[in-house]
């Protein structure tokens, strides 16, 4: 009875369980429900990623079932459920789940769509090949510290020697007792040259850190609105970021039934149940809470994701997409909160913090590998130097061991007679016959002399630091170059935030195209106007076979939209498009543009306003022509966009922006033109994935080479009916009996007028009141007669002007000459025009593009 009284420790309640609380805590909070802010992984994602090195699990090697891995964590490291084990790692295996997934997995692995994954009995896993090579990488280097797991029978690392910040990479999320972590994932190749930022400046601040690593980058793409949310995060460890899907609006065909447009979402913001938001748009059109949607369907398949919401014929897409956002998870906030725990304790951290804290673990993991190198080195040294000493009284040393009763006593002799220690004494005993050879002597010379050499640079690591973190820029840069990969996630500018383009000068600009893909933008300033027929400058440092052919100009906030021969259309903000000087060659387009290599820009359109009263005319090299809103080019994804559909063989060319009550003028290589109103009427609208119809009728041998607008203002002042006016009209067959003819006498006209130029080099003005109104797919009429038939000139271009504009012209050698164009002479239709600029022999004008006057808000004067 005694003994039983003596084991009752009488305590205080509220003491026990204050006490037994806290611990449990920080046994969830440490061990399991937050990540280390070093290797950025949970005891369970470790304890998983080690036991799959330690069974040989590497990228390349074979797969093995998820069920060995399983019971093989909860055998030596994890002592809890096979289910926590199993789902921590299939989420490592999902690519919409984590940004670079740390384990490669075979079988089902579960869906976007939130579908489980197989039992664990059926899915096979092994490492990826970045989790080796920066996860595991010289974890048997002593590079981190061991202990023992849960009974004591093997050892565990406590932390996995990372060599990129994997917490930011990926991610994590948890809720431990009292306080939750949520990271949102990043791109590798940000993270990389923040971290290289960091270790060349370490008083670098959050904001600056942000040019580096512009934000989350999550693995399901989609849009994160505006920068404050991410600042925020950045910079006091919390903050809501807005994520959005990726929809556009489209025009679908489908047999039988007339052309409706859709709503086509392709991605999704991070942790959208797919499944889910297709029942929750569902259910809102059931309620009638949101009008206008006729049908939804997923068309989702292995080449990505594709919701269709078809729309009714009187809905108003734009008005529908809102609602979506408004109403479903196609709009989400992500709340982070940068928790993880730093030397064992929980703490907030900001992007510099995040960066710090790895950036010194790196430090010590190098140091202690760099350590455990040099003490290896010298104790293979310190064999080779007795094996040396051995080679050098190799005899004397023979005979002791032969002489010598048993092996301890020849040890001994070794040691007392050579001054060996035990172990070189020991290495001597078990050395080989042959390698008393000559050849072997000398390898065991040359690689003491190596050794002194590697132990040198090793001792020199140990003592700079500079040295270390030059190791660390290199291991990172590697890691970049064989794994860094594009940013999926596009982050645009919130209404009322400071837009990028708010801190930049609207300035004119010239943007250059070569033909092998070269693009540059440079100041209209760069050249000032010449006088007619004289020589121009160099725009371009041209290669040889490479020409000039697109240029226009622009100003430095317009949206630029670049039209491929395949009908595809892509976006840039012209001051995106780096500037170059006049003999730079300029960047490659597919730099900026993911344009495939059989893919040629064959138009550019500046875009200063998406309005939704103006159209963008197209026309194909085969004669093909369409209009379309430009409101159905104001969303152009990445990866561009469909602006027509194209017959076998054919390519789109030229596109303009016009407005319905507008004319188009079109010109052909021979010297044809036809004029034709805009109108619904002559030229109804299309949607994007349309052909188009016929806009001119060519003769054998001909190919159209230009089009323009001419606006309605100046159309409703001109006669453009039947044209009976100063000169005959003269029929296409009897152009070479008609005489040169000298400038017109025009009275009273201000412009435009119909900007002629020749390949070879001679242009003038024609009114446009000589190009009567026609029908579209008319032969059209002459628009120039040739100068010299025996050089074979041809049209160059045939564009509107104005009697204030300049023009620049280019030639396929890349010279630009800037001319004012009421310096062209005002000439009728049939007339050869005057020297606009003069060429070397082989070379031809290739593009005309037109500067327009100063619009600029000039100050007053009294």
């Amino acid at each position: 009875m005694t003994t039983s009284q003596e084991r009752i420790i009488p305590t205080d309640l509220r003491n026990e369980m204050s006490r037994s609380y806290l611990e449990y805590a920080m046994s969830v909070i440490v061990g399991r429900a937050l990540p280390d802010a070093r290797d950025g992984l949970k005891p369970v994602h470790r304890r998983i990623l080690y036991a799959m090195h330690e069974l040989g699990l590497l990228h390349d090697r074979p797969f093995r079932k998820c069920a060995r891995v399983v019971g093989e964590v909860l055998g030596k490291y994890h002592p809890h459920g096979d289910t926590a084990v199993y789902d921590a790692l299939v989420r490592m295996a999902q690519d919409f789940s984590m940004r670079s997934p740390l384990i490669n997995g075979h079988g089902n692995f579960g869906s976007v769509d939130n579908d489980p994954p197989a039992a664990m009995r059926y899915t096979e896993c092994r490492l990826q090949a970045l989790t080796s090579a920066a996860l595991l990488q010289d974890i048997e280097s002593e590079t981190v510290d061991f202990a023992d797991n849960f009974d004591g029978s093997q050892q565990e690392p406590t932390v996995l020697p990372s060599r990129i910040p994997q917490l930011l990479l990926n991610g994590s999320s948890g809720i431990a007792v009292g306080m939750a972590t949520n990271i949102p994932p990043h791109n590798l190749g940000e993270l990389i040259d923040g971290l290289v930022a960091l270790i060349h400046n370490p008083e670098i601040t959050d904001l600056q850190l942000m040019q580096y690593v512009h934000g989350p980058d999550f693995p399901t793409g989609a849009q994160i609105l505006g920068t404050s949310a991410i600042k925020e995060a950045y910079t006091t460890g919390r903050g809501s970021i807005t994520m959005r899907g990726v929809a556009n609006i489209e025009t679908i065909e489908q047999r039988g039934r007339p052309e409706r447009e859709a709503i086509i979402i392709t991605e999704l913001p991070y942790q959208t149940n797919k499944a889910a938001l297709i029942e929750k748009i569902a259910e809102l059109v059931n309620d009638k809470r949101i009008e206008g949607i006729a049908d939804i369907r997923d068309e989702s398949d292995r080449d990505g994701m594709r919701i269709v919401i078809e729309l009714k014929r009187d809905a108003y897409p734009r008005v529908v997409l809102n609602n979506l956002y408004k109403q479903t998870p196609l709009q989400a906030n992500f709340g982070a909160n940068m928790l993880a725990l730093v030397n064992g304790e929980p703490q907030i951290l900001t992007l510099k913090q995040f960066l710090e804290v790895f950036l010194d673990f790196r430090i010590v993991s190098i140091t202690r590998r760099t350590q455990y190198e040099l003490r290896k080195a010298e104790e293979r040294d310190h064999l080779l130097q007795g094996l040396l000493i051995a080679l050098a009284h190799l005899d004397t040393i023979i005979n002791l061991i032969r002489h010598a009763p048993d092996a301890p006593t020849a040890k001994g002799e070794l040691i007392t007679n050579y001054g060996l220690s035990e172990v070189q004494a020991d290495a001597i005993l078990q050395m080989q016959l042959r390698r008393l050879t000559a050849l072997e002597a000398d390898k065991i010379r040359l690689e003491h002399e190596e050794l002194q050499e590697r132990i040198g640079d090793l001792r020199d690591i140990l003592a700079r630091r500079e040295r270390i973190l030059e190791i660390i820029e290199t291991e990172v840069s590697q890691i970049k170059t064989s794994f860094a990969t594009p940013r999926r996630t596009i982050i645009t500018h919130a209404e009322g935030e400071i837009d990028e383009r708010d801190l930049i000068a609207n300035e004119k600009a010239i943007i250059l195209l070569t033909q092998q893909g070269y693009i540059k933008r440079m100041p209209v300033n760069t050249f000032e106007a010449q006088s007619r027929a004289t020589r121009g400058k160099a725009a371009a440092k041209v290669k040889d076979d490479d020409t000039v052919e697109h240029f226009l100009t622009c100003c430095d906030h317009d949206s630029v939209l670049f039209f491929s021969d395949r009908g595809v259309v892509y976006c840039l903000k012209a001051y995106q498009i780096p500037v170059g000087s006049r003999t730079s060659r300029g960047t490659p387009i597919v730099q900026m543009l993911p344009i495939p290599k059989e893919e040629k820009i064959t138009s550019i359109v500046p875009v200063d306003e998406f309005s939704d009263d103006e159209y963008l005319v197209m026309l194909t090299k085969g004669g093909n022509i369409k209009k379309t809103a430009l409101a159905a080019f104001s969303n152009i994804r990445a990866n561009g966009l469909i602006a027509i559909s194209l017959e076998e063989g054919d390519q789109l060319r030229w596109v303009r922006r016009a407005r319905v009550e507008d004319s188009i003028i079109i010109g052909s290589r021979l010297g044809m033109a036809i004029h034709f109103r805009c109108t619904h009427e002559q030229l109804r609208p299309l949607g994007r994935a349309t052909r188009g119809v016929k806009s001119m009728k060519l003769k054998k041998g001909d190919e159209l080479v230009g089009m323009d607008i001419i606006p309605a203002a100046i159309l409703d002042t001109l006669d453009t009916g039947t044209e009976e006016s100063e000169i005959e009209e003269i029929e296409t067959e009897d152009i070479e009996n008609v005489e040169e003819t000298t400038e017109v006498e025009v009275t009273g006209n201000v412009g435009p007028w119909v900007l002629v130029i020749t390949m070879g080099g001679y242009g003038k003005r024609v009114p446009v009141a000589q190009f009567r109104l026609q029908n579209r797919a008319g032969q059209g009429l002459m628009a120039t007669k040739f100068k010299n038939r025996k050089t074979k000139d041809k049209l160059a271009t045939l564009q509107i002007v104005n009697s204030d504009d300049e023009i620049m012209m280019v030639t396929n050698r890349g010279i630009i000459i800037r001319q004012a164009t009421n310096a062209i002479s005002i000439q009728s239709r049939s007339a050869t025009g005057v020297r606009v600029q003069r060429l070397d022999e082989d070379d031809a004008i290739t593009g005309v593009a037109i500067v327009p006057p100063d619009t600029g808000d000039e100050e007053e004067t009294e």
